[in-house]
This record gives structure tokens, C-alpha cells and sequence, in this order.
């Protein structure tokens, strides 16, 4: 008998919501997409690259990776994009915005000790070297200079990115390139 979805490792898993039109919607849990397709309301674009199958009393699915809406559902309002790590690691490529190398940490461009704010356009991703070496002091302090000006991303797959802990490869090319 094959996997469950409260087997381990399908339990977690987050399939990709499209749009009739394709537009990144959200990103659900295996058991409600299994639930879209079953009902018809959706069809599989992509199936779990490593075959993993779902068994009933009648039917065997394979796990979707991406499902598509059969209809197109009208999205009528996008709030702010949500600051989160996710969302900004995701944003600056997890690279350090002081030296480009991987990035671990966030890091407040003006130091939140010194007035600087929480939000997008002050917080950069930052590898742990350059956030110690930094500590609570401003970049002209120490002669630096950001490598990009950082600044709320937009699009329609933001608010989905920043809620994900880690995405499917097969995702990327509905979410597009990264927009800061």
C-alpha cells in the first residue's frame, strides 16, 4: 500500500494553487487539494516529481505538486505583502545585501536601537559575519554601502512567498522571477 496523506513527509506537504489563468493563488495543504481534484474543481499541472500515490478503496492519484482551478475565481482585493524571513530571504536571493555571500540572518539597515523601523525598506538579508561586524552601527559609520536599495517586492506571488518555508522546485516558473 502506498502513502497516506498523514504518512510522514506528506502530512506537511503544500501544493501549489493556480488560477484558471494560471496566477499563483496560494499554497494548500495536500488533504484540501486532493479534495479540489476529487470534486473537480481543479486538475493536476504537475505531479510530485517522485511519484509518490495516494490509494482509496476505488482510485489511486498520484501527488500534485501544482493544481489548477477549472474556473477562474476572482481575486478582489491584494493587501501589503507581509514582512516575514521567508519573504525577504526570498527577496535578496539569500544573499548578504553588504558582501553577497549567503545570507543567514536579517539585519536593520538603520538599527532599530536608533529609531530604524521594522520594514521592508530597512530590513536586508545578511550572512552572520557581516551582521556581527556591524552590530548596532550605521553603514556610513563603517564606510559601507548596500548592494541594492531594498524596498517592498511586489506581484501576485509575494504574499504567497512569504508564507512558504521552502518551495517546490517545480513552482518557480508560476511564481516568476523575484520582484523586489
Amino acid at each position: 500500500m502506498g502513502p497516506t496523506p498523514t504518512s510522514p513527509g506528506l502530512g506537511k506537504r503544500r501544493v501549489l494553487l493556480l488560477n484558471a489563468t494560471f496566477e499563483p493563488l496560494t499554497a494548500l495543504p495536500l488533504r484540501r487539494a486532493i479534495v479540489l481534484l476529487v470534486c473537480g474543481k481543479a486538475e493536476v499541472v504537475h505531479e510530485d516529481p517522485a511519484g509518490a500515490l495516494l490509494h482509496s478503496a476505488t482510485a489511486t492519484l498520484e501527488v500534485p505538486s501544482v493544481i489548477r482551478l477549472s474556473r477562474y475565481v476572482r481575486v478582489p482585493y491584494r493587501a501589503r505583502v507581509p514582512l516575514t524571513r521567508a519573504g525577504l530571504m526570498h527577496r535578496d536571493r539569500f544573499r548578504c545585501a553588504y558582501c553577497g555571500g549567503r545570507a543567514e540572518t536579517i539585519d536593520h539597515v538603520v538599527p532599530r536601537s536608533r529609531g530604524g523601523a521594522h520594514s521592508w525598506e530597512n530590513c536586508v538579508a545578511c550572512c552572520a559575519k557581516c551582521n556581527h561586524r556591524k552590530a548596532d552601527k550605521m553603514l556610513s559609520e563603517l564606510g559601507w554601502r548596500l548592494r541594492t536599495v531594498p524596498r517592498e517586492p511586489h506581484g501576485p506571488h509575494w504574499r504567497l512567498l512569504a508564507h512558504a518555508k521552502e518551495t517546490d522546485p517545480l513552482w518557480q516558473r508560476y511564481l516568476g522571477a523575484p520582484a523586489a
